[in-house]
């Protein structure tokens, strides 16, 4: 399993064009969900923060080790429409590093075996 949390910082004057992309997530989150299930993503969410001046963006992440290729859907376009027209490539994306990684074994397991119950609780590493 990965777990993944990365800052981005957005362009100057760009939060107009974040909110767009938020808004454009929620109305086609069917096909964001179909892209997840092709990456073996079980949870990616974002997060916003203004800190000051600047506008951050953090993606969070858990998946599998071994991810699939990703298909060609539109939304995956769309992200590197939008990585391009908003994201300052002038900072240099942190990856934080994830100390502890807390998740009840059933939600694991239950993740790691396609949503199927599972009746024994050995940890999925």
């Amino acid at each position: 399993m990965k777990v993944e949390l990365t800052k981005f910082r957005v362009k100057p004057n760009k939060s107009d064009k974040v909110e767009e992309w938020m808004a454009y997530i929620e109305e086609n989150m069917d096909d964001a969900l179909l892209t997840l299930e092709g990456e073996k993503m079980y949870v990616e969410t974002i997060f916003r923060e203004q800190n000051g001046e600047h506008e951050y963006l953090y993606w969070y992440s858990v998946q599998e080790d071994d991810p699939e290729d990703e298909e060609d859907f539109n939304i995956n376009q769309k992200l590197v429409d939008f990585f391009d027209e908003c994201i300052d490539k002038t900072f240099q994306p942190l990856d934080l590093d994830a100390s502890v990684v807390m998740m009840p074994k059933r939600i694991r397991n239950a993740m790691f075996t396609g949503g199927q119950a599972d009746t024994h609780e050995e940890s999925i590493d």
